[in-house]
């Protein structure tokens, strides 16, 4: 399955076969397959991005995201909240919130609020499970996530957890492997990634950028 993920920069991802799944698209670059299903965190214009959208996107495909991100995309758009299961061309899609607890916009005002409703996706794909946890803290539904087998974890601090925050989330989920993130394309440090892959308790991979 780690061959078939592929890292396309910041929060992005293509996971390939049988189906093609992206998790929030942005700025991509050369020639992309067609997304069978396409996964948007939240609606803010670095995982929302209508313009990436529209390249992968064809008649069959399906998009799942939250309520204000929606709003902002066409085609077979199904909306979901925090705790939401649904079954999408044979994928199973679970829907686990994504907040800040301790990044704030300015005081009492976090990037990500948790009424906002922003999530992260646990996906089943060839019998494994990824965790694309979307742009968060460490928060305490981390502990309720059970047998992943890929954790794609933001690390680069100032929006989303720290390396160090990460590491700790990372020994909380425990998965078989934890992939860097919300790094590349120019928001991030790709030492952060270095940071999170030193002190991480688990098996780390950090993928080179597509």
């Amino acid at each position: 399955m780690l061959d078939r993920i592929h890292w396309l920069g910041h929060d992005s991802f293509r996971v390939d076969g049988p189906q093609t799944v992206y998790f929030d698209p942005y700025e991509l670059e050369g020639e992309n397959p067609e997304a069978d299903l396409i996964l948007v965190s939240h609606d803010h214009g670095d995982h929302c991005s209508p313009e990436d959208i529209a390249q992968i996107q064809g008649s069959d495909t399906v998009i799942v995201t939250v309520a204000s991100a929606a709003d902002k995309l066409s085609g077979d758009v199904r909306v979901l909240e925090p705790g939401d299961t649904i079954q999408v061309r044979g994928i199973e899609v679970h829907a686990v919130p994504a907040y800040n607890v301790n990044k704030f916009r300015s005081p009492g005002e976090p990037f990500h609020p948790k009424e906002a409703g922003y999530v992260g996706f646990v996906v089943t794909l060839g019998g494994k499970r990824i965790y694309h946890a979307g742009d968060t803290d460490h928060i305490p539904e981390m502990a309720d996530l059970e047998e992943i087998d890929f954790a794609l974890l933001p690390v680069s601090g100032i929006y989303v957890m720290t390396a160090e925050e990460a590491a700790e989330a990372a020994g909380v989920i425990n998965p078989d492997v934890a992939i860097p993130m919300h790094v590349g394309r120019g928001i991030g440090s790709k030492d952060a990634a270095q940071t999170f892959e030193e002190k991480a308790p688990v098996n780390v991979v950090i993928l080179e950028m597509e």
